[in-house]
């Protein structure tokens, strides 16, 4: 059995089954089956009848295996002990007592001396309630998972064929959107595994760079050459080989953002001129000779010539300079075969060339609005990207008109953005969030030049952005063959976005969802989790879980500063990792309780304490359950079973990060992320969050994208799933799939 497979399989909410070889061991016997099902059962999962067949047919060590993975994804071996014994019930612990073990400790007074070498007074902590010391956070025990299949729904589980895993990763090529995390981190799974299928066409640039390391790991780097289409591309690759990133973030930023990860309140805490110097040195580029001739060969072979090579070049200039010195291109370009190279370096270092971008701000703040049209119209995608501003530059006739006659040449999912997020940029003193590349969520304000126009204006420009980007999405759907008349649509698919805009940066190991996605609370609590440091030796790593409660005139944090707050309680500040096992933290939300206090939203969010970023591998979601959850003795309150979502870092940049926002009145979870500076959860910016919530509410729903492509080719919607085409929850699981609905 392939684990990574089954790993892959096990995000669709499936199991890949390999099958039966020739002279195999026999098949499990079917109370082994029935075992191994009633394993799963307590883990959260069923299994369908097709899923249940393939298992019988399959080896006791196979099962064995099998159940070993869904415990690995689903944490059951790891540390889930808290710092506080039934936390349920707070402490009574005081400021005082804190100064008084200071001093205890310092002087040797009287008291109970602690492994870390901590003394607490008697009448101060109350010793019995804590598996560690309360002064200082260092966990000494660590207690099993004893409460499993609390949930209240199982996630069934479907069966996974060699032909599936096959079209998964077709699906994943040929996704229309930048894959997120989990998808990246899938589609590596399976190319490391599976041949790159032929005859796909590879849509995302980001995608590219994948399948182009996977050609580079394997020695055969002439093969990536048909995926690199522009010097950009190329650039994109070394820098994602070399930081992990596939977008082109500036190295100053990432020093920046290292730099400012490593402050901390404390001065003699402070690593950032450390964690500056660290970046670096981790950011000079080193190459050998065969990878310099392979970029050169690379960059010779590309079809543009050398001056559209260099314009290409140029937003990036300062990077590619330091790219060309360690790869050594010069040096290769005196070679006879490579002679576009040795050109292209002569006109990028001459800077003989024009730059496109600068021609269009030419005829832009010269008002001259027929030039800087047609420039535009040349981009399609940059003029998109560009067309709100030009609406209230040149005004909305003019700026609609010109892009009218490209729109065709846009990608869907640019034409749906913008359909999108009209609503909110043509609102005045509106703020916005945005996420510059390789920095965090920001509000900023709303553009400046809306205050030269009235609000029929803005409604109107809103309304023929709208109607513009649905016409053309009818005719892109009208103009689709299809002999079907009838289509169902699952309501679940009303509350999933379209996956445009928000890339997810951290790992789904369980089922995925889109973010923006609602889950509604089945029970009156919502349990949020937060498990770190497994694997890594003891020290002194501080992450925190933290909730934000905001009412209609005041707002609440729970937090390690205060462990109870309105409908919220903390199960005890965890900020030394015991070795190789991890620990975890807990706040319990009560909706009864936050709904009496009228409370609004609560936001869920994690911090780094320590300097630096969050701990790579830090596992971090929230269980909900029709029954209440149970808590073990020593305050393990972790169910697999009862996880409604959870999601993995797996390292960068990211200091703080919220994760959900409950919608205390809809009872309802809103799935989402958003880092943040900060160290604590008061660096949160609270409106930055509403206005991301308002960017997700805006996004359209896959349910109202079908009712599009049902009226654009004259489909009859059913109310029962039995339609020509079918478009169910299991469907929108697959977020690569779904992409095929923005038809290019």
């Amino acid at each position: 059995m392939n684990p990574n497979l089954v790993k892959v399989s096990l995000r669709q909410q499936a199991v890949y089954v390999e099958p039966a070889r020739p002279g195999a061991l026999p098949p499990a016997l079917p109370e082994a089956t029935a075992l191994l099902v009633a394993n799963l059962a307590q883990l959260g999962y069923g299994v369908s009848e097709p899923l249940l067949r393939a298992l019988e047919g399959t080896t006791p060590a196979f099962q064995e295996r099998l159940l070993t993975v869904f415990r690995e994804v689903m944490g059951v071996r790891k540390n889930w002990t808290p710092l506080v014994k039934d936390w349920h019930t707070p402490t009574g612990a005081r400021p005082l007592d804190y100064v008084l073990t200071f001093f205890a400790s310092v002087f040797q007074a009287p008291g109970t001396a602690l492994p870390c070498g901590h003394v607490i007074p008697a009448n101060t902590f109350p010793l019995e309630r804590y598996n560690g010391c309360p002064f200082c956070g260092t966990p000494f025990q660590r207690g099993t998972i004893r409460f499993t299949g609390q949930g209240s729904k199982l996630k069934v589980l479907e069966l996974w064929t060699e032909a599936d895993l096959a079209g998964f990763l077709r699906d994943l090529l040929a996704s229309k959107t930048a894959l997120d995390a989990t998808q990246l981190d899938s589609l590596k799974l399976l190319l490391a595994e599976l041949p790159v299928p032929v005859g796909v066409s590879i849509a995302m640039k980001e995608t590219r760079m994948a399948v182009v390391d996977a050609y580079v790991q394997a020695n055969r780097w002439q093969k990536a050459q048909p995926l690199l289409s522009s010097p950009t591309d190329v650039l994109r690759y070394l820098w994602y080989r070399k930081t992990g990133f596939l977008q082109l973030i500036e190295p100053k930023t990432i020093r920046r953002r290292l730099r400012d990860n490593g402050r901390h309140r404390v001065a003699a805490l402070d690593g950032s001129a450390q964690a500056k110097a660290k970046a670096t040195t981790d950011l000079k580029l080193k190459y050998s000779r065969r990878e310099g001739r392979m970029v050169a060969e690379w960059l010779n072979a590309l079809p543009q010539r050398p001056a559209e090579l260099c314009e290409m070049m140029h937003p990036k200039r300062g990077m590619w300079v330091r790219f060309i010195r360690a790869l050594r291109l010069a040096e290769y370009s005196k070679r006879p075969a490579l002679a576009k190279l040795r050109e292209t370096l002569n006109v990028f270092h001459d800077q003989t060339y024009e730059v496109w971008q600068g021609r269009v701000n030419h005829f832009r703040l010269r008002s001259e609005e027929a030039p800087t049209f047609a420039l535009l119209q040349q981009r399609p995608g940059l003029f998109a990207r560009s067309l709100f501003a030009n609406m209230l530059w040149f005004g909305a006739a003019p700026a609609v008109a010109a892009f009218a006659e490209i729109i065709d040449q846009v990608p869907a999912r640019l034409v749906l953005t913008l359909h999108m997020y009209a609503e909110n940029y043509f609102a005045k003193g509106l703020p916005r969030v945005v996420k510059p590349l390789g920095g965090v969520s920001r509000r900023i304000p709303a553009n400046a030049l809306l205050d030269l126009y009235d609000e029929p204006q803005l409604e109107a420009m809103q309304t023929a952005v709208a109607d513009l980007c649905r016409l053309a999405m009818r005719r892109r759907f009208a103009a689709q063959p299809t002999t079907h008349r009838t289509l169902y649509i699952d309501p679940l698919l009303f509350k999933v976005p379209v996956a445009i805009g928000d890339r997810s940066e951290t790992v789904q190991d369980l089922p995925a969802a889109l973010m923006g996605t609602r889950f509604g609370v089945e029970g009156r609590a919502v349990r949020l989790f937060l498990q770190w440091g497994t694997g890594l030796p003891a020290q002194h790593l501080d992450m925190d879980l933290s909730c934000h409660v905001a009412f209609a005139d005041r707002v609440e944090i729970c937090s390690y500063a205060r462990l109870t707050a309105t409908g919220c309680q903390h199960s005890g500040d965890v900020q030394h990792i015991p070795s190789k096992v991890g620990t975890a933290e807990y706040i319990e939300l009560n909706l009864d309780a936050l709904q009496h206090t009228q409370a609004q939203y609560v936001t869920f969010a994690c911090n780094a304490y320590t300097a630096g970023s969050l701990s790579p591998n830090l596992v971090v979601g929230w269980m909900d359950s029709a029954q209440p959850l149970r808590v073990s003795a020593r305050g393990v309150a972790y169910d697999p079973s009862a996880v409604q979502h959870q999601v993995r870092i797996t390292g960068g940049l990211t200091k703080g990060l919220v994760f959900g926002v409950l919608d205390v009145a809809r009872r309802e979870i809103v799935w989402l992320e958003m880092p943040f500076y900060g160290q604590v959860v008061q660096n949160l910016d609270a409106a930055g969050v509403r206005a991301l919530l308002r960017k997700l509410d805006s996004k359209l729903s896959l349910g109202d994208l079908l009712l599009i492509k049902a009226e654009a080719q004259g489909l009859q919607v059913l109310e029962q799933p039995e339609a020509d085409e079918m478009y169910t929850a299991e469907w929108a699981r697959n977020t690569s799939a779904v992409t095929q609905l923005l038809v290019d």
